[in-house]
């Protein structure tokens, strides 16, 4: 393949790329009046439903989310029981509650939560502010309980007490394998039906357990109750010595999350109650996001025309990757999914000036170059790579300080805070589309529609 064939491949792979971000981030509605002497027009645009490619589920849910400062949300708070924990204990106890439940809610799917733990007078309080959500009885029945899995083999029972006999009759043999066995726990799907399934995978010694159970129980059933109630009973067909398994039943999508997440948190090291749950209102609200969305337009057609005022031809080009830089960080929100919180938005913002960096370095390494007296093609690839040392370790210290920000091993000594954390990840996902952007986007586009030498 000839180089000028690649650069054309390319080249529509970013147009096919810049589609799809821009039909993700059109508007589910678009609504166009045109009044104009004797034409009246009027038509609405519907955005296509992505959610299936025909029989393949593609995106169920595109819509970003936004955090409790400009969607509102509720706020819960427990009360903590610490009668059976003395003082020595009572620290660690207490910060173990906490990372517990952020791992519990995080796992149900609400991000850039809030949990605290306060004291009052002599006792403790436990605050969670959910962001997004409206009805929060099954987030309230994630965080106070502990899913209970037990594992029962089915047994043989007498002709005439068949009849009367209950589901705990029928399985009363006792594997010896409950959730204290459980390793880890994810959603997956069955390939042969589609449906969301729980897949489970046991430690050393539940998978021995789990392997002599298999072998026990071989063409038999073998149920799994979750809190003493069957889920399901598949026939064992094959002895299991891995260890793995899954849990399969009625389950959607939702309710297959919320059952992992149950098994992944585990005990609650203190007992929970609670006290007090409340809807809590934007304290910023839609018109906060408004002006954000509205300087980040401002923003961007600011640097649009610094760019080609500055660089002529050459901006221009990195003007349409810098479009092409905001509609895959608005994919990548809408995906990941990011929870927009102001200060996110703020990252995002302040990202799309860092967006162009690369191409400054660029275009004025490009300048040298044609000042030299080098051939277009070769100032541009030249360019290009004297720039890139510059680009990878100016990019690198800010993604560092980003990680700091982000604190993803959750560290005492740094913040925790889920609006910084908001900040810091669309700062990061911003410099890394902006340097695939500036790099790869710009430098094919160039390659493709520029071909004439520049004058300086």
């Amino acid at each position: 393949m000839t180089k000028r064939k690649k650069t054309i491949r390319i080249f529509w792979v970013i147009i096919a790329l810049t589609l799809f971000c821009g039909l993700l981030n059109f508007p589910q509605t678009l609504p166009i009046k045109i009044n104009f002497n004797n034409i009246n027009w009027e038509h609405t645009f519907y955005r296509p439903d992505l959610s299936r490619i025909g029989p393949v589920p593609f995106i169920k849910n595109s819509e970003l989310k936004y955090g409790l400062d400009l969607a509102g949300g509720s706020s819960l708070l427990f009360d903590i029981d610490t009668n059976g924990v003395g003082q020595e204990n009572l620290p660690q106890a207490l910060e173990s509650l906490k990372g517990n439940i952020e791992r519990r809610v995080n796992l149900f799917g609400v991000s850039e939560t809030t949990v605290k733990i306060n004291k009052q007078q002599d006792k403790y309080r436990l605050q969670i502010d959910l962001p997004g959500i409206e009805n929060v009885n099954d987030a309230v029945n994630l965080i106070g309980t502990t899913a209970k899995l037990s594992f029962k083999g089915e047994v043989e029972i007498a002709p005439e007490a068949t009849a009367s006999a209950t589901v705990y009759d029928l399985f009363a043999k006792d594997t010896g394998i409950d959730g204290s066995h459980l390793k880890y726990s994810s959603v997956q799907i069955n390939p042969n039906n589609s449906q969301p399934e729980v897949g489970i995978e046991f430690n050393e010694e539940g998978s021995k357990l789990f392997a002599q159970a298999t072998k026990d129980l071989l063409n038999k059933r073998i149920a799994i109750f979750l809190d003493d109630y069957p889920i399901t009973a598949p026939v064992v067909q094959n002895i299991i010595t891995d260890g793995k398994a899954s849990i399969s039943g009625s389950f959607t999508s939702q309710t297959a999350k919320q059952l992992s997440a149950q098994l992944n948190a585990g005990a609650l090291p203190l007992p929970i109650k609670l006290i007090q749950q409340s809807q809590v209102g934007a304290t910023l609200g839609q018109d906060s996001l408004n002006k954000g969305i509205l300087a980040g337009v401002v923003g961007l057609v600011l640097v649009s025309l610094f760019m080609i005022a500055n660089y002529g031809k050459l901006g221009l080009i990195a003007d349409i990757g810098l479009i092409i830089y905001g509609l895959i960080t608005l994919t990548l929100y809408r995906l990941v999914p990011v929870t927009l919180t102001f200060p996110g938005i703020v990252g995002f913002i302040l990202s799309i000036g860092m967006a162009v960096d690369s191409n400054i370095l660029i275009f004025e390494r490009f300048k040298e170059e044609t000042r030299k007296g080098k051939d277009w093609n070769m100032a541009l690839e030249s360019a290009f790579g004297r720039a890139w040392d510059s680009i990878k370790d100016a990019n690198t210290c800010t993604i560092i300080t980003g990680f700091i920000l982000f604190n993803p091993f959750n560290w005492s000594f740094l913040s925790t805070s889920g609006m910084i954390r908001g900040f810091a990840l669309t700062l990061i996902l911003g410099i890394f589309i902006g340097i695939f952007t500036g790099v790869f986007v710009t430098r094919n586009l160039l390659r493709v529609f520029i071909k004439e030498k520049i004058k300086n």
